[in-house]
């Protein structure tokens, strides 16, 4: 059945617009392409930005099962592997440009990708994600049988990591958007270590973001001091000054924080407890 429909071939409005959404990223970057604007590098610069995408929607199909609980969507689970397949869609689509750029010769390809660190990841990623994505069908989990399918997929955690990695070193000497994506992934998988624990109160919450935030704070002081030199503390220290720019951490603190009136909405929307009814019938 067509992706934008439900179990049912009905059409579903939310797939419908999430695969649509999928394909404007692209589109953008081939459009900039096509008007010059990625000059004068165009290849570099369609191979830097594919790769951004890639990294932002597999992290938003991470995001589908906190959003669903916390919202309380069930629907929304519905586009998770749509989701992630369109993350693996703009892998593929970055390696084919990396391959472009190297005019072609697998031979240099290769031996680009077991010299060098970052792409040698950056590879084991490709391939795990390609793997993900042909087990991602329902035919896939009655061959596999649900606890290997589900024990296969956990990689995915593993896989972003990679990922995130992969985007550090290339990033070389503005990380600001790695920060933030590593920070949103350990507010992910901090979500999860907290549902595991049934901890969903707005302490835990408050207590995720700040962790979350200091996180990234702590990850953009440790790049920088160990990449340039910069002393830690002085990029600790910007991120408490209300005259500097908005810092990664920042940013994922708002993110965390926009969580509180989702949980709120996701109270309303869930169904309210039918209230028992007291005694029991009248004896004749």
């Amino acid at each position: 059945m067509p992706p934008w429909t439900d179990r049912k071939g009905r059409l579903a409005p939310l797939k419908l617009a999430i695969f649509i959404g999928l394909f404007l990223p692209g589109l953008w970057v081939a459009w900039q392409w096509w008007q010059g604007d990625l000059a004068p590098k165009p290849v570099t610069e369609a191979l830097h930005q594919t790769g951004a995408w890639s990294l932002r929607i597999l992290l938003a199909s991470l995001a589908v099962t906190p959003l669903r609980t916390v919202a309380h969507w069930p629907r929304l689970v519905d586009t998770r592997r749509m989701i992630g397949v369109g993350a693996l869609a703009y892998v593929l689509i970055h390696f084919a440009l990396y391959i472009y750029d190297q005019s072609g010769d697998l031979v240099r390809v290769a031996s680009e990708i077991a010299l060098r660190f970052y792409l040698t990841i950056g590879f084991v990623a490709l391939v795990g994600l390609t793997a993900l994505g042909i087990t991602s069908t329902d035919g896939w989990v009655a061959r596999l049988g649900s606890l290997r399918w589900n024990k296969l997929h956990r990689t995915i955690y593993w896989l972003t990591i990679f990922c995130l990695v992969h985007s550090f070193l290339q990033s070389k000497v503005d990380v600001s958007e790695p920060v933030i994506q590593a920070g949103v992934f350990v507010l992910l998988m901090g979500w999860r270590s907290l549902q595991a624990r049934n901890l969903r109160g707005p302490l835990a919450m408050a207590g995720l973001a700040c962790a979350s935030a200091l996180g990234a704070a702590l990850l953009e002081a440790g790049w920088y001091a160990g990449k340039t030199g910069v002393d830690a503390s002085r990029v600790l220290a910007a991120n408490l000054d209300p005259d500097m720019a908005m810092r990664p951490a920042s940013w994922v603190f708002l993110i965390a924080v926009a969580l509180v009136p989702l949980r709120l909405l996701g109270q309303k929307r869930a169904p309210q407890p039918r209230a028992r009814k007291v005694g029991g019938p009248r004896a004749a």
